[in-house]
């Protein structure tokens, strides 16, 4: 049975795009018969990180290095750029391992927003990281046009799934719906272009972060309904008129095909993310600096072809997607 190690900064109880797609995989890939490993920090000491107290950092990474051997892999992936995946990377180029990796985020975005160090320092340590992988697994098209312009290398696309048994049209009444956002409550998610907004729409927030209490005590008028998860996070999905994503760092945006999975349009910018997904007048609508007006348009859009829409993303394919691109251990 071919073996597969996944190294990863990003695991459980974390609760991202990441650790969604990354969970996932591993359970298609058991499922296809792959014996599957996953090296996270829950395998080693850890300490929280600073501002973001859920998410823990490994410290003991040295200690990498004796686990991947006794695992004893046929592929390595490497999933993020933390301490656990340096160390994966380092020992890999020492080994003459060949290995994959995968940019899941827009980080020297992510990093600019919240400590204003500028793209080109965090572009180039980001190319030192993924030039050296055998392939990197990309989100969208997108973004690949972008990091191939940038220098990077050996990109290949990997899409996201929802679950369909979780997550489908039910239920609307348009006479209670609201505007609804999912996903980290932070800075760089630009949820605030959201929370300002002038609506008579009732707001809900549903999601964790950094700056969830801040925005509680300023927005008195948003329903923040804190973590959510299977069916109760599909029952918020549903009820909403339009499910409202201002980020402009995302690289996809698991968010937007659940939501379009219950039928809910999306209302967006036109970046990266948002416009490999929605479809103008189809299952949302993208606006250049307007964020209301792509509402108002949203909120008109067919919700059967929003749902319709959403059919194509599985995460089976995302599996067969992240087979097709190991690269065997010599």
């Amino acid at each position: 049975m071919k073996k597969i190690l996944i190294v990863t900064d990003a695991w459980l109880p974390q609760i991202n795009g990441v650790v969604t797609t990354m969970t996932k995989v591993v359970e298609h890939l058991k499922a296809k018969g792959f014996d599957t490993e996953v090296l996270h920090p829950r395998h080693f000491h850890t300490f929280p990180l600073p501002n973001y107290p859920e998410i823990s950092v490994a410290w003991n990474f040295w200690d990498l290095r004796k686990k991947i051997e006794k695992i004893d892999p046929n592929f390595i992936h490497i999933s993020v750029e933390g301490p656990l995946g340096i160390t994966a990377r380092h020992y890999c180029l020492e080994q003459k391992i060949p290995y994959t990796s995968a940019i899941h985020t827009k980080f020297p975005e992510y990093v600019y927003e919240r400590f204003g160090i500028g793209l080109d320092v965090t572009n180039g340590l980001l190319k030192w990281f993924h030039n050296s992988a055998a392939k990197t697994l990309v989100n969208t098209q997108s973004h690949m046009d972008e990091l191939t312009e940038n220098g990077f290398t050996d990109l290949v696309l990997w899409s996201r799934g929802f679950d369909s048994e979780i997550f489908y049209p039910e239920g609307y009444d348009p006479d209670n719906g609201y505007l609804l956002y999912v996903g980290r409550v932070a800075i760089e998610k630009n949820i605030e272009e959201f929370l300002k907004m002038k609506t008579n729409r009732k707001k809900v927030v549903v999601g964790g972060g950094p700056m969830l209490k801040t925005y509680k005590r300023k927005y008195k008028d948003v329903d923040f309904l804190g973590y959510k998860s299977g069916q109760d996070l599909a029952d918020v999905y549903r009820k909403a008129s339009c499910f409202v994503f201002p980020s402009k760092t995302d690289t996809f945006g698991i968010v937007l095909i659940e939501a379009l999975a219950c039928g809910t349009p999306i209302a967006g910018f036109n970046v990266t993310g948002p416009k490999d997904i929605v479809l103008e007048g189809e299952n949302g609508s993208l606006t250049e600096d307007n964020l209301n007006e792509a509402v108002e348009r949203a909120i008109q859009v067919s919700r059967e072809t929003a749902f319709d829409s959403s059919k194509k993303y599985t995460w089976d394919q995302v599996a067969e997607q992240f087979i097709s691109s190991l690269v065997s251990i010599k």
